[in-house]
């Protein structure tokens, strides 16, 4: 009793009722907004890390849940490789003007020279032909990271690396924060996988083809922080940890990715502010996903035993606006793709089911393994769950029957681009997404009864491989679409 006269005696105990009804679309969209005008207030338009954009949210975040003198709140500093600013100052086919995108950590170069066709998927040195050394390498999308191409590329002798989409349409994406061991990137750019093809079926018609490639980028060696925000009362020996990651790409300013993610999080903090608790909940807000889930991993990474031990479950909210959505929940318990979490993720699973079916929506699975910022937590044994609206995957048509949109059209048409900004998300799917944070915020701040006792022997999962970097999409199951009569 002394923990809840402390803390506020004449606050009521939470409920799931009382803390969704404090989630607003208005309060969302307010927060939304607050992030955009961060990333407009300077030239790139941007929150990578590393950026002014990036730095004020991180001390916008700081100082709201200070505010609130219901939380220890931190700033947990990191360094890391960060790319301040990239562009394409130059990108010609044959002297003809060319559309491509910047993949981020792209090297600096300017070249003109051939196109050479690289054979396979890139993924190995024994796909670079000796024809590659000097001029441009084009590789199609695939199998592995985008970083590892092209430093294949590099290590090749190739002055720069095309690469194209192996699905209709263009992409942004990052190489990754270097160094790699395989060796140093080259300037490296994507294109659509209509035009990519073309060049190559040219190429192997005999044809010769030249571009000119001119990237200039400023990487530099920064420090950034993870914000952690971790309730005064509560009981820590069974606590709750959630989390949303607060960078861009340098595309724009992330407002869905993760933007949405960031800004409902920070809502349910707020409105947790107002109620007692039994059981203490940390709020994290992991900077450098974009570039290989960074701050989680580093929070997690330096986290001590005993309190690691502490946390009975994770939940990682990443893109829940999706203008063209899906109600995406993570497969904890691997029925839909055999990839299960550890104890504890199936019944997140089915909580998260329980309160779409609840809410009167449909709901689908997503492949839990492990390409956000609940893959470090899964690797060291922490039942993980959460929800997600849809990224750059096509809606398919049974998709479109079950949650409306259009089938064919990215759930998400504006990822890793300029226009994810406030008029990006779908505000509706916002505030249901918010509340579903809520609904779990205040069952697991009040009990865990039912939930299975952490085991702290963990048996590691396979490497975790950063979302972003790799190849591998959001995989929806069909098998999880109850459609409703």
């Amino acid at each position: 009793m002394l923990a809840r006269r402390q803390y506020g005696s004449q606050k009521p105990l939470v409920t799931s009722e009382a803390l969704q009804a404090d989630i607003t679309q208005e309060n969302l969209l307010a927060g939304a907004q607050q992030l955009e005008d961060f990333a407009y207030a300077y030239e790139g338009r941007t929150r990578i890390i590393g950026s002014p954009g990036h730095n004020d949210t991180i001390y916008w975040l700081k100082d709201e849940l200070e505010a609130l003198d219901y939380y220890d709140v931190s700033l947990q500093n990191f360094f890391t490789v960060a790319m301040i600013s990239g562009q394409i100052n130059t990108f010609l086919v044959n002297g003809v003007n060319a559309s491509g995108g910047l993949l981020e950590y792209s090297a600096s170069g300017n070249v003109t020279a051939p196109l050479v066709v690289v054979a396979n998927l890139g993924c190995n040195a024994t796909d670079y032909p000796a024809a590659v050394s000097g001029n441009i390498a084009l590789i199609s999308r695939g199998s592995c990271e985008f970083g590892l191409k092209s430093a294949l590329a590099g290590n090749a002798g190739a002055a720069a690396a095309i690469i194209y989409n192996n699905a209709p349409g263009g992409f942004n994406g990052t190489l990754g924060a270097p160094p790699r061991p395989e060796g140093d990137y080259v300037a490296s750019i994507s294109v659509s996988q209509e035009v990519g093809t073309g060049y190559v079926e040219s190429i192997t018609g005999g044809a010769n083809i030249t571009a000119t490639i001119d990237v200039l980028t400023d990487i530099q060696n920064t420090s950034t922080y993870n914000v952690l925000a971790t309730t005064k009362g509560g009981d820590q020996n069974n606590k709750l940890a959630l989390g949303a990651h607060t960078d861009s790409v340098l595309a724009g300013p992330g407002i869905n990715d993760d933007g949405s993610g960031t800004v409902g999080i920070l809502e349910v903090a707020k409105a947790l502010s107002k109620y007692e608790i039994n059981n203490a909940v940390t709020f994290g807000f992991w900077a450098g996903e974009e570039e290989g889930l960074l701050g989680s991993t580093y929070y997690v990474a330096n986290l001590p035993a005993n309190e690691s031990a502490q946390i009975r479950g994770y939940l990682n909210f990443d893109m829940i606006a999706s203008p063209n959505y899906v109600h995406a929940i993570y497969d904890g318990d691997g029925s839909a793709f055999n990839i299960s979490g550890p104890p504890g993720s199936a019944e997140i699973e089915a909580f998260f089911e329980n309160y779409f079916t609840s809410a009167g929506q449909n709901f689908t699975a997503t492949a839990f393994d492990g390409r956000s910022d609940y893959g470090p937590f899964l690797e060291v044994g922490i039942p993980s769950g959460g929800t997600f609206t849809g990224a750059e995957e096509l809606k398919t048509e049974e998709e479109a029957v079950a949650f409306g949109g259009e089938a064919g059209i990215a759930l998400d048409p504006c990822y890793h681009s300029a226009c994810d900004n406030v008029t990006n998300l779908d505000l509706g799917t916002f505030e249901l997404h918010g509340k579903a944070i809520a609904a779990a915020v205040a069952t697991y701040s009040t009990s865990w009864e039912g939930f299975p006792a952490r085991n702290t022997t963990v048996l590691r999962r396979s490497v975790v491989k950063a979302r972003k970097t790799h190849q591998a999409r959001h995989h929806r199951s069909r098998r999880s679409l109850p459609l409703l009569k």
